[in-house]
Order: C-alpha cells, then sequence, then structure tokens
C-alpha cells in the first residue's frame, strides 16, 4: 500500500485522470459548453504552476551546486579529486551514448516529421513570475560563489550556503513536489485534448523500454571498464549489489538507499574497505549516470514528438556537458536531476512549458530504474578507487582522514 502514497503513483494517476479527462472534454466539447470554461480554468493553473517551478530552478541551482562545491573543494584530497572526475565522467559517457542511441532509435519511430506542438485554449488568467536571474546566471554564479568560497575558506559563506541548500530543500519538498500531480494533470489534459497523447503515447512507451536497457548496458561498461583497470573480477562487486538494487527502486533514492549500497558494498572482497566508506557515500550523491542517461534521450524523443525535429548536435553535445555538473549538485529528491536542469533543457534545447512537463512527468514515472542505475553503479567507480589506491600506493589511513 505504500506505493500508492508514493510520487510516481501520484504521477501515474494524474497522468490516468489527464489523459481520461482530456478526451472527454475533447469528445463532449461541442455539446457541453461548459467543457470548454473548465479547459480555460485547467490552462490557467497549469500557467501559473509552470510558473512557480520555473522560479525556483534557479534557487535550485544554486541551493545545490554552490554548496556542493563547496564541501568538495574543503578537503585538498587527491582521491576526492579523482572521485569526482569519474562521477563526471560516467555521467558524460553515458549521457553520450544514450545521445547516440537517440539520434540512432529515434528517427525509425513512428513520428511524424511535421509534429508540431498543438494550440492550446487561451488560459483565463495568467499570472506572470519571473526568475530572479537566467539559469546559466545561476550556473556561473553558483560555480564562482562556490570556488571563490573555498579560495578565500570563507566559512561563515560556507555554513550560510548549507542554511541555503537546506531552505531550497524544504521548498522542493514542500511546494514542487507536491504541485507536480495537479501539474502534470494539467498538462495530460491538454495533451489528450489536443490528441498528441493518443497519437505518440507508444513512442514513450519506445522510449522507456530504450533507457532501462540503456541501464543495464551502461552497467555492463562501467563494470567491465572498472574490471580491466583494476585486473579483478568486477562479478565480485556486482553479485552483491542485488539488494541495493531492489532496494533503489522502492526508495527513488540514493540517499535512502545507503544503507543498503554500503552493506552490499563491504561484502565485496575486491572493495578496500576505506573505499568503500569513502566512496559509497560520496558517489551516492554525486554520481547520478542513470538519471542523466534518461534525460538524454527523453529530451531527444520529446523534442521530437512536439516539435517534430530532434535537437542539433552542438546544442546536445552542449547539454550533455552541462547536465553533467548539474547532476552532480542535482536535490536529492525524486526526480531532482530533471528539476535542476529544467532551465538548461529551456536554455539550451529551447523547450516551452509543454515540453517541460512532459519531461517532468515521464522522468518521473521511471526515476526509480534510473536511480537503481546510479546506486549499482556506484559499486564500479568505487572498484576504480580501490585499484587507483593500490596503484599509487596509497595508506589506508590517509584516504580514512578524507572529510567529508
Amino acid at each position: 500500500m505504500k506505493f500508492f502514497k508514493s510520487l510516481p503513483a501520484k504521477l501515474l494517476l494524474a497522468l490516468i485522470l489527464g489523459i481520461v479527462g482530456g478526451l472527454v472534454i475533447h469528445n463532449f466539447e461541442a455539446t457541453v459548453p461548459v467543457m470548454g470554461s473548465v479547459l480555460s480554468v485547467l490552462a490557467s493553473i497549469k500557467y501559473v504552476l509552470n510558473q512557480v517551478i520555473m522560479f525556483c530552478v534557479p534557487l535550485i541551482i544554486i541551493g545545490f551546486i554552490a554548496p556542493s562545491i563547496t564541501k568538495l573543494g574543503s578537503s585538498a584530497s587527491r582521491m576526492l579529486t579523482v572521485a569526482l572526475i569519474l562521477a563526471y565522467v560516467s555521467s558524460v559517457l553515458a549521457a553520450f551514448m544514450s545521445m547516440g542511441a537517440g539520434y540512432a532509435i529515434i528517427p525509425n519511430l513512428a513520428i511524424a516529421n511535421d509534429a508540431a506542438e498543438a494550440v492550446e485554449p487561451a488560459a483565463l488568467f495568467k499570472l506572470d513570475i519571473p526568475q530572479i536571474m537566467p539559469v546559466m546566471s545561476a550556473l556561473v554564479l553558483s560555480v564562482l560563489l562556490g570556488l571563490a568560497a573555498v579560495w578565500t575558506k570563507a566559512q561563515t559563506v560556507i555554513r550560510l550556503l548549507d542554511e541555503f541548500r537546506a531552505i531550497v530543500l524544504k521548498i522542493v519538498a514542500k511546494l514542487v513536489i507536491p504541485v507536480l500531480p495537479v501539474y502534470i494533470f494539467t498538462v495530460f489534459t491538454m495533451l489528450a485534448y489536443n490528441g498528441t497523447i493518443t497519437e505518440k503515447f507508444p513512442v514513450f512507451v519506445v522510449a522507456i523500454v530504450t533507457v532501462l536497457a540503456g541501464h543495464f548496458v551502461w552497467m555492463a561498461i562501467l563494470y567491465g571498464a572498472a574490471g580491466i583497470y583494476t585486473k579483478t573480477n568486477p562479478i565480485e562487486v556486482v553479485k552483491h549489489y542485488g539488494p541495493a538494487y531492489i532496494t533503489a527502486v522502492g526508495t527513488m533514492s540514493s540517499a535512502a538507499t545507503l544503507s543498503v549500497a554500503l552493506t552490499c558494498a563491504h561484502k565485496a572482497k575486491t572493495l578496500r574497505k576505506d573505499m568503500v566508506d569513502f566512496g559509497v557515500p560520496l558517489f551516492a550523491n554525486i554520481h547520478l549516470c542513470g538519471s542523466v542517461l534518461t534525460e538524454v534521450f527523453f529530451v531527444m524523443a520529446v523534442s521530437q514528438v512536439l516539435y517534430g525535429h530532434l535537437p542539433s548536435v552542438g546544442s546536445m553535445i552542449l547539454f550533455c556537458l552541462l547536465l553533467g555538473v548539474f547532476a552532480i549538485g542535482a536535490p536529492g529528491v525524486p526526480g531532482g536531476t530533471v528539476q535542476a536542469s529544467l532551465g538548461l533543457i529551456v536554455a539550451v534545447l529551447g523547450f516551452t512549458e509543454v515540453g517541460t512537463g512532459l519531461m517532468i512527468a515521464i522522468f518521473a514515472l521511471q526515476d526509480s530504474f534510473g536511480t537503481a542505475c546510479n546506486v549499482t553503479g556506484d559499486g564500479a567507480l568505487t572498484l576504480m578507487l580501490t585499484g587507483y589506491a593500490k596503484k599509487h600506493n596509497i595508506a589506508e589511513e590517509s584516504v580514512a582522514q578524507v572529510e567529508l
């Protein structure tokens, strides 16, 4: 019964009700005049909720990326630097693999080449809530603020950023997450009313199945690379990660799965214990390869469905490179990766509010499996850390002193 109280269940219910509501309004609009008014009210609600969500995006970027940089920079440790590089490279390469799959698969799906975003009914009222700054400005400010705080050892600013992170997380948990089901309901009502969902729904089913397969492909690549680098059998690590994978599917949270992941990793004979205690908690917060892989493929599918074309190669490369940065500072809540990068989707790929709404919905529906990929992939990166420590004769006690 706990599942029915979870965010995926609420979003799924909102999606179903939205589709049913949109079809009912479409079929009875001509005979029941009040249907047009209902649609206009829903359009107004969707517009306002989108304004609220997008207003929070720069706050999320500053609130999570800047504090993450201060924490990563507060310990001048070689192992910390190596871990950060491994996490970023894994996420970006997973994104590029997904991008390649998108260009190879999506054009062959049954999507009309002349697709265009349907015109929505006029809203009864609009409440504009401008962002405090553009998304790219928020990203640059986050990076500079985090780095400068580390360079100057500004402990007061670092503590302030930590408190701001807690404030933003509470905003996400108390405002953004609760309104998502309502927002998704309005989005899918409009899509069903316009006929977009009934015509294109099979495409999204194919997209979800494709990214699930992509998760296992990327995990195989990560563990294969870790085995080659360390000259050990990666199966020794993988075979213990079953409970962590299942737990992540149920919790949709790397943080909530952390205790189970640590238990699983400690059972692997090829992982150094100090590397497990250091790497697994760190990677749980900065390594989101499965979520990044999913988001890249989904933005390409949504772009083809709603706008009739795939994003340009240059735009996708820039999106993938920046998404790796956003993922490191993403909030630890369901759908945190896509929420943190909403502004990136708009600024780099040119998505409208319908596109961002659709992204939130389909991403959240499979987020459990993306989280499971993230958690399981952490084992491979921890194996690489173990290999690096051994190759460079890094003593166990020196790693144990790293401050997290």
